[in-house]
């Protein structure tokens, strides 16, 4: 009789050791996972907001340009097309240029007529290239993000001049 209180004993603990285990791999599991959904959700928000932003960039420095004819466009050989956006201060003339280089939206501000080096521009934002056509009083815009997904967009320019190319 002492045998099957024992047997019966060392089964029931071995049902409850077994039922935590199981427990504990379940709860693991369910971490695991929403860690998984919780770091995409992040890395897609993430990007959203990195191409709202830098569509809402380019889109308030080209409205901040005093007439259509201060925004032109130059290709370059390395860095593509650059959005260059004139301006004068103190007497001075500058321009600012934007443009897509070494996996970034860059910004590079600087006296106008200066040399132009694509590795001196502030990086923004990631992104693979921007593409621009300027006509008709209207800059069009092609933004490629760091994944590869292209954002086009189109603004119209103050005053409907172009600038010259």
């Amino acid at each position: 009789m002492r045998d099957n209180r024992q047997h019966s004993h060392r089964i029931d603990g071995l049902s409850v050791l077994f039922l935590f285990a199981a427990f504990t791999v379940c709860i693991l599991l369910v971490l695991l996972l929403g860690a998984d959904a919780y770091r995409r959700v992040t890395s897609r928000d993430q990007a959203a907001y990195d191409r709202r932003t830098a569509v809402q960039y380019l889109s308030t420095k080209v409205r901040q340009t005093k007439n259509g004819g201060a925004v032109s466009l130059l290709p370059d050989a390395t860095a593509g097309d650059v959005l260059v956006l004139a301006e004068e201060a103190g007497g001075e003339a500058y321009v600012t240029l934007i443009y897509c280089y070494d996996g970034w939206l860059r910004e590079l501000f600087t006296a106008a007529g200066a040399d132009f080096s694509p590795d001196a521009g502030e990086k923004l934002f990631p992104a693979q290239g921007l593409s621009l056509e300027q006509e008709d009083g209207a800059l069009s815009c092609a933004l490629t993000g760091e994944t590869g997904g292209v954002l086009r967009f189109t603004l119209s320019l103050r005053g409907g001049k172009e600038g010259a190319s």
